[in-house]
């Protein structure tokens, strides 16, 4: 195959945001799987790798990709941001009438892109949730502490949140322009499409292992990921610091009635022992009310600082453009004037 040319791609129907972090071993697979699929569609599209600050050679692969796949467009953050970061760089740069999301390392089906197309356009739905109705390939580990997250978040965050549903999905235009349209801010992409309340619907798939490589997301990671959730879409966690104050309080007064009790009878020897319980136990309660308050307190003061969650270094598309914007100005520059 020949090398194409670095010129601006026309307007495409599917445009499908892929965050790359890393993934110098799942890169050839996941093109090999990926194209045919998009090609088979038909139809105009573009992808969108965003490489999250990788420090392997996952820019030099994006780039030998992108010489034999003209769709193929790069966009590099200047750092390693996290992959919401990530996919918020991808959606805000997207140019599709439908954007897909999925991960590089090919757990998410892209067979199943095709799919998600068609029954957002027979339905007329804004989003098409990939929901993992099969995750026998992930660790006993995984699958229990991601049923304990979608359990929490749905008791926390409200039942809209379809259960199982990861970053693997479609949206229409009009819920990417919604999603642009935010403040700039750290976003938990699977509660808040969701919390929009456009039309969505579901497909089903079979949750495949890790074509290569080693996963992005170990448990600190997912904790985060937990913590953030909660934090974003819930104040339970601030009352049932509340709620656990006010029961403290009660026991308090407990406390009180008996110490007042006990020196009317006369029984007031020292316990230690009591004393301790009780100071470590209120010690305890205070403390972790204030670090619930401290983590609210933390995105409010993240929020007001109005820093970017991302800084994108080069866009091939933005680059191209450029470079024709600035090629026809020289020939408009070097063109004779009319007598």
């Amino acid at each position: 195959m020949t090398a194409v040319r670095n010129t601006p791609p026309a307007p495409v129907a599917l445009s499908v945001v892929v965050p790359v972090y890393n993934e110098e071993e799942a890169l050839p697979a996941l093109a090999a799987r990926l194209r045919p699929v998009l090609d088979g569609c038909g139809e105009p599209y573009e992808v969108l790798a965003v490489d999250d600050g990788s420090t392997d050679r996952t820019p030099a692969l994006l780039g030998d990709l992108r010489t034999l796949w003209p769709e193929l467009r790069i966009v590099r953050l200047r750092r390693n941001s996290g992959h919401q970061a990530a996919l918020t760089a991808g959606l805000h740069r997207a140019r599709g009438a439908h954007v897909v999301s999925i991960d590089a390392d090919l757990q998410d089906p892209p067979e199943a892109i095709p799919e998600m197309l068609h029954l957002a356009r027979t339905e007329d739905l804004d989003v098409v949730y990939g929901v993992r109705a099969d995750r026998s390939t992930d660790s006993g580990f995984k699958r229990r502490s991601a049923a304990v997250y979608y359990w929490l978040v749905r008791r926390l965050a409200g039942t809209f949140v379809p259960a199982h549903a990861g970053d693997f999905r479609l949206l229409s235009r009009p819920v990417v322009d919604t999603l642009t349209a935010l403040p700039d801010q750290r976003q938990v992409y699977r509660l808040l499409i969701p919390s929009l309340g456009f039309p969505s619907g579901q497909i089903s798939y079979r949750r495949g292992e890790r074509v290569a490589g080693t996963t992005k997301y170990p448990l600190r990671k997912m904790v985060l990921l937990a913590l953030d959730s909660i934090t974003s879409f819930s104040a339970v966690p601030l009352r049932f610091a509340t709620a656990v104050g006010a029961l403290s309080l009660v026991v308090c007064l407990g406390f009180l009635v008996w110490t007042l009790i006990a020196h009317a009878t006369g029984n007031t020897l020292p316990g230690w022992t009591s004393l301790i319980i009780t100071m470590l136990f209120f010690g305890a309660v205070q403390l972790f009310s204030l670090g619930l308050l401290g983590e609210y307190v933390a995105r409010i003061f993240t929020a007001v600082q109005a820093r970017p969650v991302y800084s994108v270094a080069h866009d091939t598309y933005e680059d191209a453009t450029e470079e024709e914007e600035a090629g026809e100005a020289e020939e408009e520059e070097g063109a004779p004037e009319a007598s």
